[in-house]
């Protein structure tokens, strides 16, 4: 099956009442204090959907999102969020304004591709990349989070604080090309020594190989649409090898769903039973992007 992938106008994309509900619902933000990253619940995840559907700054209720990020950020530049960590894991205890590695890139790629242009975003952009090791980004918080960290050593790479920096600095052009190397060679590494390599214990096996959206956390499709963002990639054997996983999963009438989040059962792509349009739409600008960049 092929089909268009190409962005969709913001009047047909308003008209869906479950986006509109979500501009609606990110009002609040920042939204839940942290728990888990990984939850589908937290506004920062939402917002990146949002962004990657295609609204801008000047879509109505847009405004309003980003000037309380904008308005809560630390002395970097960096957009904070409420969370607490125990005592017993390194923290206070107490309620605090934070970021960390698996937050903050999310939120101002969000800002980013809505339009939002400004030096702060530019400084916050250049701290975090400054984190960047020889092997991608470990755990690293805010300072207001004490010594807490990831269940991980130091020395090794955290994949989606890696995932997510890689797709934050990817809108940067060349300016970070040689950390976009970096962590496109750790993506690549991780998945080549996938039955032996557990960072952060992050696993790529079957759970990890399941199409879903949207685009949360570590998984198959989260990082081929990542990686084919970066130029001359799809020559990788390595990348064809996930990409090819992905298109075996075809259909006639498209692309069907293995994993859902709950929070977006509503949506089509938040069941496991028929073709997605919005799967399939994804999977399109994959495809799109890699004819782009061959």
């Amino acid at each position: 099956m092929e089909g268009k992938a190409g962005p969709i106008p913001e009047e047909t994309l308003l008209k869906d009442a479950k986006i509109t509900s979500l501009i609606q619902e990110l009002q609040d933000w920042p939204g839940p204090q942290i728990s888990s990253h990984k939850s589908a619940r937290q506004f920062f995840h939402k917002l990146v959907f949002l962004a990657d559907i295609g609204l801008k700054q000047g879509t109505p209720g847009i405004a309003g999102i980003t000037e309380k990020i904008l308005a809560e950020t630390d002395e970097e530049g960096i957009p904070c969020l409420h969370t607490s960590i125990p005592e017993s894991y390194g923290g206070t205890g107490k309620p605090v304004k934070a970021w960390a590695l698996c937050d903050a890139p999310n939120t101002l790629y969000a800002l980013i591709k809505l339009g939002v242009k400004n030096q702060t975003i530019d400084k916050a952009a250049e701290y975090l990349a400054s984190l960047s090791e020889p092997f991608g980004f470990s755990c690293r918080v805010s300072p207001s989070l004490g010594s807490w960290r990831g269940p991980g050593k130091k020395t090794e790479p955290c994949p989606y604080a890696t995932l997510i920096m890689l797709k934050l600095l990817l809108l940067f052009g060349d300016k970070f090309k040689n950390i976009i190397e970096i962590c496109t060679k750790t993506l690549f590494d991780l998945w080549e020594n996938s039955r032996t390599k557990h960072p952060y214990i992050f696993y790529m096996g079957t759970d990890f190989r399941k199409l879903k959206l949207p685009f949360i956390w570590y998984d198959l499709l989260h990082v081929v649409f990542v990686l084919s963002q970066v130029k001359d990639v799809t020559r990788d054997q390595r990348f064809q090898e996930m990409y090819s996983i992905i298109k075996g999963k075809e259909m006639e009438a498209g692309f069907i769903p293995e994993s859902v989040y709950q929070p977006w059962k509503d949506w089509d792509f938040g069941q496991k039973k028929q073709p997605s349009d919005g799967m399939t739409y994804w999977v399109r600008r994959i495809k799109t992007a890699i004819e782009k960049g061959s």
